[in-house]
């Protein structure tokens, strides 16, 4: 049922990454090329998790610096990283210029920066903290997927960077800037279009771009004022013993998606909207975050059929949990750094809060976890390495000029980094 191939030179195979717990696993693309070291925002197992891979512990302006290179525009993608380079998409300031960018993860030159999009009136952006490409790409089997949103998305061959194919009609209002990234199952490239006016999920032909379904929200948001009915999540694959589930994150309702089809299988009503986080998987559970204005953990359990709310949600966590950033599971503990820079563990078997403290800083990027430590970023350029265990104990605090509000990326032993104004490549 697993597909056992390795992440990056001296990481553990995939399987023992990706949490499996209980009857299920998390899915990650399958492809006969050349895998990704880095493929997916949150890595190959969708989740942060680098296995063993010797990361630094500390590092500055001034050492354990292999390369620096300066990114013009106003992007907060994450990197994603093929055999050789890093890719990253970007726009300028206003959005109306939309490229991407390829950088050797050898040397740090910018080898490519090439326009995708021009967009003529760009929809204004209400919230200043987000930029007009913010969602992640994908790679597989030598193809480089790139989204933004509604203003579009485009397939480019990751050896000569020919666009393939692009879409430009898939279209919603942001009202905050686009957020949500894509992900890939089989020949599929699905995202989410949850926007203030249309909400659905829709899956294209990764080859020619073309529409093979596209599944509206259940969801009654039609009775909710606009700004409520928007969302940013990335989904998640999930197998379980008997299907393959899309676990899908919008307002008010998280959903269970046949793949293939779009066909809904399941939802779960709670609070909530504008959610960004990721929902992770292990420990037996599906873990979401319901978003704005109060967020709250949920942990539920996939599968079933129609409204499941009363029957699958096993627990839910309700103090100081992040709008933004997503959790990280580490076995049976499940870490999390809300906005404000206030850190929780959790048993993520029943919830129970093993410790919460103020690590400081203001969190947007997602953390990561390798040999046995978990990585926060902040806003104003500061890392906080904290032991992944049942007692809070801080590492190292590193600083970097400039903030993070794109999620950090692996390759082998090196952590490649996109603050506001540069890529690092930072490895002992």
């Amino acid at each position: 049922m697993l597909n056992k191939r390795h992440l990056t030179p001296g990481s553990a195979p995939l399987w023992a990454l990706l949490g499996v717990s209980g009857l299920f696993v998390l899915l990650s693309p399958r492809s006969s090329a050349q895998e990704a070291l880095w493929p997916d925002y949150r890595g190959p197992g969708h989740d942060g998790q680098a296995g063993e891979a010797a990361l630094p512990l500390t590092w500055s302006e001034t050492s354990n610096i292999s390369w620096k290179t300066p990114l013009e525009g106003r992007a907060w993608s994450s990197p994603v990283i093929s055999e050789e380079e890093i890719w990253l998409t970007n726009a300028s300031p206003d959005g109306a210029q939309l490229s991407v960018l390829t950088v050797s993860l050898e040397s740090g030159e910018l080898l490519r920066d090439q326009l995708l999009f021009e967009v003529a009136e760009p929809q204004p952006i209400r919230n200043k903290m987000n930029s007009y490409a913010s969602p992640s790409a994908v790679l597989e089997g030598g193809r480089v997927y790139v989204h933004f949103g509604t203003a579009g998305s485009a397939c480019l061959d990751e050896e000569t960077g020919q666009v393939l194919w692009k879409r430009s009609d898939i279209n919603c209002e942001h009202l905050e800037g686009p957020g949500s990234s894509p992900i890939i199952y089989e020949g599929l490239l699905i995202f989410h279009v949850d926007g203030a006016d249309v909400q659905f999920v829709i899956a294209l032909d990764k080859e020619t771009g073309k529409t093979v379904w596209k599944s509206e929200r259940s969801s009654e948001l039609a009775k909710l004022p606009e700004d409520l009915r928007k969302a940013y999540s990335t989904p998640i694959l999930l197998e379980t013993e008997d299907r393959v589930e899309l676990i899908s994150t919008g307002a008010a309702r998280t959903f269970g998606y046949d793949p293939k089809s779009g066909k809904e299988l399941w939802h779960i009503n709670h609070p909530g909207f504008s959610m960004s986080a990721r929902p992770v998987t292990g420990a037996g559970h599906v873990f979401i975050n319901t978003g704005y204005m109060r967020p709250q953990l949920w942990a539920i359990t996939a599968g079933g059929s129609g409204d499941v709310t009363e029957s699958h949600v096993a627990w839910k966590f309700t103090k100081r949990v992040p709008t933004m950033s997503s959790a990280i599971l580490v076995e049976d503990l499940l870490f999390m750094a809300n906005d404000a820079g206030i850190a929780t563990c959790l048993d993520a078997k029943n919830g129970e809060l093993l410790w919460q403290e103020r690590i400081g800083g203001e969190h947007s990027a997602s953390p990561i976890h390798a040999n046995g430590r978990v990585y926060f970023f902040d806003r104003e350029g500061r890392t906080r390495v904290l032991a992944a265990s049942k007692e809070l104990k801080l590492l190292a605090e590193n600083t970097l000029d400039n903030g993070f509000y794109a999620s950090p990326a692996v390759a082998g032993k090196a952590l490649i980094l996109r603050t506001t104004a540069h890529l690092y490549r930072v490895e002992d």
